[in-house]
């Protein structure tokens, strides 16, 4: 069952075919200002985003990578000290930590939901953890309520990580809106995605704001005087005002996501595939819509062939990659990550996908279990 056309995992091109006219609009209204850098645009979307995710600040960097290194240099988290994190995640989350000198320090998941579980974390915490990082994978947030009454007993920081969790609930909470700060990631392919890299970290805590502001700009006060050391990490007002064009657009982006979810689950119910369960309470964004197959990588060939893109994230948990040999840790550490790593892949997910589209998606599963769509 050959595809005509491509069905890709994730098409950018739809959307921006959409929403050309205002991307030109907003564009055009930064080009006329002048002002790229540290201007009104950027600080619009800073206050759009943080109203819309519940926090009183938000402040703009350059990548998620950065939002989430600044969010552990805020707190002078450095050599010597502890950051608790999943191993089944993309490789920026343990980058950061490695950037200020401290020591990733990995829990195992949740086989249900693929966040971490909170009994793993408890069980590695020690006097140098200094932070946790809570991965909102896929888009379904990790248990942040157990996960605060764990650090909450030893006063430790929780920082989100929610690159992939725009708009993602708990409880009616949005990520980025529960920890001491929440960090995104606006690359291409997110569900708000910018026009290159971006990123933001969100906080309620005024302190941290001000020094955060500080040390995207260099730990400047006022033109050649820092106050504290920082680095070049800020999001470019073009940038800015590509995302301030799309954020009213977002919820109605993730709820066709959650109607194209929906598709899948109803049908995808052969025994050779298992799909995530969103706990009572959760809204996911489904930033990637991911299931558990058997003979994944026969059904993933399978696929491609057809004419259909799949990815698998992620295929080797972080602590069994190479650049991360000198952590000690070996394989058979985190058995519920590593069988993830084993078995999952990502279907075609994206709101302009059609329900065609998903259909045939579907049909080429069934095909290759040797099952005959009802």
């Amino acid at each position: 069952m050959k595809s005509q056309n491509k069905i890709e995992r994730c098409n950018l091109t739809r959307q921006v075919d959409t929403l050309l006219p205002e991307l030109i609009e907003a564009a055009t209204s930064v080009l006329k200002s002048g002002k790229y850098v540290l201007g009104e645009k950027l600080k619009a979307f800073e206050e759009s985003f943080a109203n819309y995710v519940g926090t009183k600040y938000a402040v703009g960097v350059a990548s998620g990578t950065e939002a989430l290194y600044l969010s552990l240099r805020v707190l002078d988290i450095g050599i010597g000290d502890e950051v608790i994190t999943t191993p089944f995640t993309a490789v920026p989350t343990i980058s950061a930590i490695i950037m200020t000198g401290a020591r990733p320090v990995f829990a195992d998941i949740d086989p249900t939901t693929f966040t971490i579980a909170p009994k793993s974390i408890a069980k590695v915490i020690s006097n140098n953890t200094k932070a946790i990082i809570p991965v909102h994978i896929y888009g379904l947030m990790a248990d942040m309520d157990a996960i605060a009454d764990i650090a909450e007993q030893r006063t430790i920081p929780i920082i989100e990580d929610a690159a992939q969790a725009h708009g993602s609930q708990s409880h009616e909470r949005r990520a980025g809106s529960i920890g001491l700060m929440g960090c995104f990631s606006f690359y291409p392919t997110k569900n708000l995605g910018a026009f290159g890299d971006g990123g933001l970290i969100t906080t309620n805590n005024k302190k941290i704001a001000e020094k955060l502001f500080l040390l995207r700009n260099y730990g400047q006060t006022s033109p050649y005087t820092t106050k504290i050391n920082g680095i070049n990490t800020r999001l470019d007002d073009l940038q800015a005002a590509m995302l301030l064009a799309k954020l009213p657009y977002l919820d109605k982006w993730n709820k066709r996501r959650q109607e194209i979810a929906e598709i899948y689950y109803q049908k995808l119910t052969i025994p050779e595939i298992e799909i995530p369960i969103i706990p009572k309470g959760y809204k996911s964004n489904y930033h990637v819509f991911v299931i558990r197959a058997k003979q994944r990588d026969e059904l993933w060939n399978h696929l491609e062939s057809n004419g259909i893109q799949a990815n698998v994230y992620y295929p080797i948990p972080g602590h069994l990659q190479e650049s991360n040999n000198y952590l000690g840790y070996n394989k058979g550490d985190f058995l519920v990550a590593e069988e993830a790593s084993n078995s999952v892949i990502a279907l075609p997910m994206f709101p302009e996908l059609s329900n065609e589209e998903v259909n045939t998606v579907i049909n080429s599963i069934y095909e290759f279990y040797g099952y005959n769509l009802k």
